[in-house]
Order: C-alpha cells, then structure tokens, then sequence
C-alpha cells in the first residue's frame, strides 16, 4: 500500500503545483493583457484617444526615449520648455487632442486638462485617492504627501500646528541666518570690479539645505549634510527606477540599485531616529519644546497621544521619521527651484528685476528684512507666482480610481490612472491666453483667483483639501531670500549659462545657473 500511498500523495501535490501554476498564468494574463484591452476599450467607447496597449510597457519606452533625447538638446531661454520637460505629453495632445491617454506599463492613465474636472478631484481626494508610490520611492519619505484616508486626517491634523504662520514667524531669523551666510560667501567672490561670475545654483541648494536643517531640527548645514546629500542621491535613483517598467517583487531582488537605495534608506532613518531620540529624552528631562518644526510636531504628536482613552491619535517613532524625511526633502527641493528660477527670469527681464528692487528698498531700505514686510513686497510675490507658473518645481500630479466612478461626462472603472500635468495646465493658452509663454508677474497684480477666472489652473502646491502644508514655509523663505539677494546684487546671465530645464523630482537647471552679479 505504500507505493500507492506515496504515488497519490505525489499525485496530489503535482495538482496543486499545477492550479498554483495556473492561477498565477491566469493573473499574469489578466494582468498584462485581459484588463488592459478591457480598460483601453472602455476609454475608447468614451471617446478618449491614445496609442493601442502594446503588451507589458505600453508607452513607456517611447517616453523614455523622448526625454533622454530631449536632455541631449538645450534650447533657447525664449523657446517653448514643454517639448523639452514632458516631450511625450506634449506630443501625445498634439496627436490625439485634448481628451487623451497614455499607457504607463500596462495601466491607462488619462490626462485631465478640464479645470472642471481637475476641481471636481482634488474635493474629492476621498474618490481620488494618490497614486500608491513605487515600493522603492517610498524609501525617499512617506509622510503626510504619501498618506491617504483616516491615515492622512489623522498626520494632518497633528502636523497642521506645525505650519501656523505664528510658529514660521520664529523660524524667519534662521532664515536670515542661511541667507546671509550664502551672500557672504557671493560677496567673498566678487572681484576689485564688484562684478563675479558663478553658478548660483549649488548655493542655492546649500541655501534651503541649510534652511531646513535649523528650522526643522535645529541643526546647521553642516550637521545635516548626510541627510542632504543622501537624500539628493536617493531621489536620483527613483528617478531612474520610475522610467522604467516594475513587475511586482522587483524591489525584493539584490540588484547593485536596490541595495544601494536600501542602505540608503536606512542610514537617513538612523540619523533622523537619532536626531528624534535625543529631542525626545531633552523633553523627557524638562527641557523646554524648541520652536523649530521637529518640536513643534513631537509637541503636537505628544498632546496627541495623550487623548483620554485612545492612543490612536499619536504617530509612532517610525511616523515622525516619516516625515520629517519629507520635510528634510520637500523643504529642500521646491524652494531651492523656486529661487533658481526666479534668478535666471530676473536675468532675462531686468525690468522686473529693477521694480522688484525698488520695492524691497521701499519697503526695507538696507535695514534687515522682517516678517511684516515680506507681506508687503507685492511685486515680489507676483514675480513668485509667475515663476512658479512657468517652471513649477512639480511637473505632474497623479491620481487613481479604486472603485468605478464617475468624473464630468466620463465613467472609469477602478484601476484607471489620472494623471493631472501641472506644468501643460500653466502653459495651456486656452486658459492664460496667448501671450501664456511669456514672464508678465501683472497677470497676478489682483491675485491668483483674478488671475486664474476661478478656474483650478494654478497649482503648484496643490489645491482643494490636499494642499501643501509647507507652502507658507516656502513662500516666506523664498521671499526673504529675493529681498536679501535683491538689496545686496544686480545680476545677469553669463554667456556660458546654457538653458536646459529638466524634472529631477523638481524642476531643476540641467547645466547649473550661471550669472554675472554686480555688487550694489
């Protein structure tokens, strides 16, 4: 009986190897071919329009392929930066209009250029969830941005103190701190002339490095060096780990890339814990909260925590590393292209560059510049906003549907990807007119709601309920930094800049920034 017993077992475990088999062939099928055909049909009877699904990549390699070609090319600071930074969008609306899609791998993503239905989801980001992030991407921080649900409300709602413009008010002399040690550093290098010529670029990310060290943790650019310098490292690879197809389980194989960004990963965690772990004993010992944003946030998680009956309401240790990864990130990359920007416009338009100028002194003089002023420096804010409309730091947002829904005239199942492309919004002359390529801040002079009609058309910091948070921080750095650079440099592009705009998680200068300052 032995042998049968034994050939029956042998029988029974090659049947069950053989509908494991099978029900895996069936979700690769499914997966790569069925749902993808199914959903493309589903677009196409609604009258979008888009490449036919080629099996696994979709678009991808044709997107890929445009923007490494587009890097080759740098392009005059007069052209159009679109077929430069989102070459395949730009192509792709041209070809099949308006009401379109894309194929990232085998997922449809719908490019939404309506400000109708762009409002319609970012009310409902509860029907419109984010997109889940790359398992890899999330190494660089998931914090309050990554965040979605009873998840999100309850990060929001401890991390919200944080931003109080009461609290960014005591942050304003470390920004001063920053910036005055950046312009001594240009003043350092200008020549017997008065004149110098660098790239303002590297010291500009040392700026809001710098910037985001003391206001966060408390710390100098020195002491949060590591963190930068890894966490720019990291945003490099995810770059390139998003331009490429992921197949589940990719992430878990040791390749030199996946290794790296794990150890990566871990060395920021350990600084950040240590860093949180040496505040939080201070607070244990008495030590009073510090008004930076790491205080603030350990002192709002605390009051959190100790909600009567429900410790649910607190963030774990693992939380705020979370997110003061993000703010370490976040807080960094958006200002420092903002200010980058704003430089090389200047440059080209020395008009604004002059009532920008005027401004500041009328509202400051050489005297230091103080929080109270910066809400004045009108001109300034306008030219911020205008900038922030051509070369917003985000070039797109993305977004999903988990359910069947429906948006406008449209009904997508679940699955569907929404991709919301911020720079083709600020460029779009259907909304800002035909003169939408060209730096006039006076579109702004009476706001953005005057500027925009209403329409959901600017939102370089998001918009609805899922607004950035930091967007005060980044605005008022960004302001200060303008009025200090603007009382002590005139300044214009050298011969040698090249104009090469390109996404680097933000928009960044491709060939660095290079000016010729003029010390008034």
């Amino acid at each position: 009986m032995k042998p049968l017993e034994n050939m029956n077992s042998l029988i029974a475990i090659s049947c069950a190897v053989a509908l494991l088999v099978c029900a895996w062939s069936w979700k690769v099928l499914n997966f790569l071919w069925l749902r993808p055909r199914k959903l493309e049909k589903c677009l196409r009877a609604q009258g979008l329009r888009g490449n036919s699904y080629k099996s696994l990549y979709g678009d991808f390699k044709q997107l890929v392929r445009m923007v490494d070609e587009a890097k080759t090319k740098p392009i005059d600071p007069s052209d159009d930066i679109l077929p430069r930074i989102v070459p395949f969008f730009f192509e792709t609306i041209k070809k099949y209009g308006r009401e379109c899609f894309i194929w990232l791998g085998p997922n449809p993503s719908v490019i939404i250029l309506d400000p109708v239905l762009l409002r319609e989801i970012f009310t409902k980001n509860y029907l419109f969830p984010k997109l889940p992030s790359h398992p890899l991407s999330r190494l660089l921080g998931e914090g309050l941005a990554m965040a979605d649900g009873d998840e999100w409300t309850k990060r929001r709602k401890i991390i919200n103190p944080t931003f109080h413009l009461e609290k960014l008010k005591h942050m304003l002399p470390a920004f001063h701190l920053c910036a005055s040690e950046m312009l001594s550093k240009w003043e350092e290098s200008v020549s017997l002339q008065g004149s110098s010529e660098m790239d303002v670029w590297p010291y500009l990310e040392t700026l809001t490095s710098d910037a985001i060290s003391r206001t966060a943790f408390g710390s100098s650019y020195e002491e949060g060096r590591k963190i930068f310098e890894l966490q720019k490292e990291q945003a490099e690879h995810i770059m390139t780990v998003a331009r490429s197809f992921y197949f589940p389980g990719y992430s878990l194989l040791p390749t030199k890339r996946n290794r790296r960004m794990k150890d990566i990963g871990k060395e920021v965690e350990a600084t950040v814990r240590e860093i949180i772990e040496n505040r939080m004993e201070a607070i244990k010992v008495g030590e009073a909260s510090r008004d930076d944003l790491l205080g603030t946030l350990l002192e709002s998680n605390l009051k959190g925590i100790e909600q009567p009956g429900n410790r649910k309401f607190g963030m774990s240790i693992k939380e705020v590393i979370e997110e003061c990864k993000l703010f370490y990130f976040a807080g960094q990359e958006t200002t420092s292209s903002l200010l980058v920007w704003t430089l090389i416009l200047l440059s080209r338009h020395q008009g604004w560059q002059s009532r920008a100028r005027e401004e500041v002194f009328r509202v400051f003089g050489r005297d230091k510049a103080h929080f109270d002023g910066l809400n004045h420096l009108k001109i300034v804010t306008m030219i911020l906003n205008e900038v922030l409309r051509l070369y917003s730091p985000a070039v797109s947002v993305d977004r999903i549907t988990v359910q069947e829904t429906k948006l406008g005239k449209y009904n997508f199942p679940a699955g569907v990807q929404l991709t919301l492309p911020i720079i083709l919004l600020h460029h779009d002359p259907e909304i800002w007119g035909d003169d939408v390529k060209e730096f006039k801040p006076d579109r702004f002079n009476e706001g953005v709601s005057n500027a925009t009609k209403g329409q959901v058309s600017f939102f370089p910091f998001g918009w609805g309920p899922r607004l950035c948070m930091g967007q005060n921080f980044a605005m008022i750095e960004a302001k200060l930094a303008m009025a200090m650079i603007l009382q002590r440099f005139s300044f214009e592009l050298s011969a040698s800049y090249t104009h090469a705009p390109y996404a680097v998680i933000t928009l960044q200068p491709q060939h660095g920034a290079h000016l010729i300052l003029h010390k008034l």
